[in-house]
């Protein structure tokens, strides 16, 4: 079997255990319990998961989507988010190959995955994932080289102060906040990461996905004019296509301009 062959396999399997870690992450950390102790339990009836029960995705298909002990149903979220970050570490590998690039792209996508899910059941966006996350995005650039410590700085710098211009605006014709603070926090550590050019493509991105969101769930009655959206679920998703596509939709931008 070709070397290659197998590296991609591994970085699957290991996006598929990481993604296991995150679901634990996902819905231990905005409830402020430790994602490490008590072992992994049923959220209904509160038993302990067996080894073999948390094998991911293959526990959840061979359980059919029940746990073993109380027979309540294990939510779709669970092997979607083993599902998605084995396909994440996957590419991460294809793109970048066997790098450093590969594995600060994984970590970063990681990071996006768990703020997306936190922000769209809780509408937060922990500080203890956001705060840190801006120093590992400025510490990680001299193994990668994707935009360098100044311009990881800039990008920082400007993606914190463009939700806080938006905010002071929104302020000052509505009357109250437009975004939370979790968002500015979000958009530097992406900032940190990916530069100023990758705060632009998230930001642009962000807003496109979250307008036609809006305007579908409005047309649909579900929401009103008033009604919040988890502004940090879309930013997520639009750095993960800044990531990988960024540098090419700037370029292309800025073709129009000879």
């Amino acid at each position: 079997m070709p070397v290659s062959l197998l590296l991609a396999i591994y970085a699957t399997v290991l996006g598929l255990i990481t993604g296991s870690y995150l679901n634990v992450v996902i819905h231990r950390l905005p409830r402020e319990v430790s994602t490490v102790l008590p072992p992994s339990s049923c959220p209904s009836c509160g038993t302990r998961i067996r080894a073999r029960d948390n094998i991911p995705l293959l526990s959840f298909l061979w359980l059919r989507g029940k746990c073993r002990n109380c027979g309540r149903s294990i939510g779709w979220r669970y092997p979607m988010v083993e599902a998605a970050t084995g396909a994440l570490f996957l590419v991460c590998y294809l793109r970048f190959g066997p790098t450093w690039s590969a594995l600060v792209a994984a970590l970063f996508g990681c990071l996006m995955i768990a703020l997306a899910l936190i922000d769209l059941e809780h509408f937060i966006l922990p500080d203890r994932i956001t705060l840190p996350g801006i120093a590992l995005g400025l510490l990680v650039q001299p193994l990668v080289g994707w935009v360098g410590v100044t311009w990881a700085l800039v990008g920082a710098a400007v993606g914190a102060g463009v939700i806080a211009a938006m905010n002071a605006i929104w302020l000052a014709i509505r009357g109250v906040q437009g975004f939370g603070w979790g968002d500015a926090k979000m958009l530097a550590m992406i900032g940190a990461f990916l530069g100023l050019s990758g705060v632009v493509v998230t930001l642009f991105l962000a807003a496109l996905l979250g307008s036609i969101t809006g305007l579908a769930l409005m047309t649909r009655r579900r929401i009103h004019l008033q009604s919040k959206l988890p502004f940090g679920f879309f930013l997520s998703m639009g750095a993960i296509a800044a990531l990988f596509y960024g540098r090419g939709v700037v370029d292309w931008y800025l073709s129009f301009f000879p």
